[in-house]
């Protein structure tokens, strides 16, 4: 699979532009004079800590890739992880959707930085994707009963996040019960679907060969295979979430950090609800989520903080300038390195 059908850079043009115009607005409603005044006033000395906790993300996160993929039968250099995952992060924030519409860049990522074939790729960050969601609720249902012990006050937008966190974990163990409970049926129904959409793209687009049916069926056979291997090893899957706790942690300390830069001394509590629930909003159709995931920041800071919404801005603006931003530079910047050397080799 090339990268040029992959990477379709004048949808993710079009979608920075309306992205521009979604964090304007934001930005304009709060009040950007007072935004400004509350980022002149933030403390470097912070914000250099905060910068310096996020490759300790990355390579917990790398490391639950590096996981999956030992589980998977691809096993790849720790370091080798570390960066593949970084250039995942780049995709999964210049596409919308979040995760789900940059999963098939990651995944071509990781096969040709594993030297594996894509249906593997696709299975291991999907797995990783899945493994992701599981701490991040355990992590806001733990903030929510410690709320709950302190006698913290609950307002509307906290109640309706709690109620959020439940029905998420509920809804996703439902669904991925079901989702293997009838993987046949599934596997079956996209084998009917697909062909008939892959011959269609081959028709229309220039250049593009459409696979057979066997070639299909041998890839989707494969992808759930994949899934399988990861699942049966439990062991694996233990340690790979225990990275995964440790980034989103890594993440609800960079939060708290922000917000401590513009003079704010939150308790650490309310970021453990804030992050995951405000995360959710990354399935905003712009790339990375990018005004959605802003605005449930600002609301949910506010909420359990008690903070002003433009001081909760302004650390919303630190915060997403060092997990997003930053990353996307660095990502961007592997991510071309690997498109180079396949172009190289081709």
């Amino acid at each position: 699979m090339s990268s040029d059908k992959l990477l379709d850079w004048r949808s993710i043009l079009v979608g920075f532009v309306g992205a521009g115009l979604v964090l304007s607005l934001l930005l304009w409603v709060v009040g950007i004079d007072a935004i400004v005044a509350q980022l002149h006033g933030a403390q470097l000395t912070i914000i250099a800590i905060l910068l310096g906790l996020i490759p300790l993300w990355l390579v917990a996160w790398g490391l639950c890739l590096h996981t999956v993929l030992r589980a998977l039968g691809t096993p790849t250099s720790r370091v080798q992880s570390i960066i593949v995952f970084t250039a995942a992060t780049f995709a999964n924030q210049v596409t919308p959707f979040g995760q789900a519409g940059g999963e098939p860049i990651s995944a071509f990522l990781i096969s040709e930085a594993a030297d594996t074939e894509y249906e593997n790729g696709l299975a291991a960050i999907a797995s990783v994707d899945t493994l992701h969601f599981f701490p991040s609720i355990g992590m806001g249902i733990v903030g929510v009963g410690l709320f709950v012990l302190r006698g913290l006050n609950f307002d509307r937008n906290l109640l309706l996040a709690s109620f959020t966190v439940t029905a998420l974990l509920a809804g996703f163990i439902l669904a991925l019960t079901l989702g293997w409970r009838f993987r046949h049926r599934i596997k079956a129904m996209v084998l009917s679907v697909l062909p008939p959409i892959v011959r269609w793209v081959g028709r229309t687009v220039p250049r593009v060969s459409a696979p057979t049916r066997e070639d299909i069926k041998h890839r989707v056979d494969g992808f759930f295979d994949s899934i399988a291997r990861i699942a049966s090893n439990r062991r694996l899957l233990i340690l790979a979430g225990l990275f995964s706790c440790a980034g989103w942690l890594t993440l609800a300390i960079c939060l708290w950090i922000s917000l401590a830069s513009i003079g704010f001394t939150v308790p650490f509590v309310a970021m453990l609800i804030v992050l995951p629930v405000a995360s959710i909003a990354g399935i905003f159709p712009l790339p990375g989520g990018i005004g959605g995931v802003e605005t449930a920041f600002i609301v949910l800071v506010v909420s359990t903080t008690g903070v002003a919404t433009t001081a909760a801005t302004a650390a919303v603006v630190i915060y997403r300038g060092a997990t997003y931003w930053l990353p996307m530079l660095v990502g961007g910047g592997i991510t071309a390195v690997i498109v180079d050397n396949l172009y190289r080799r081709s």
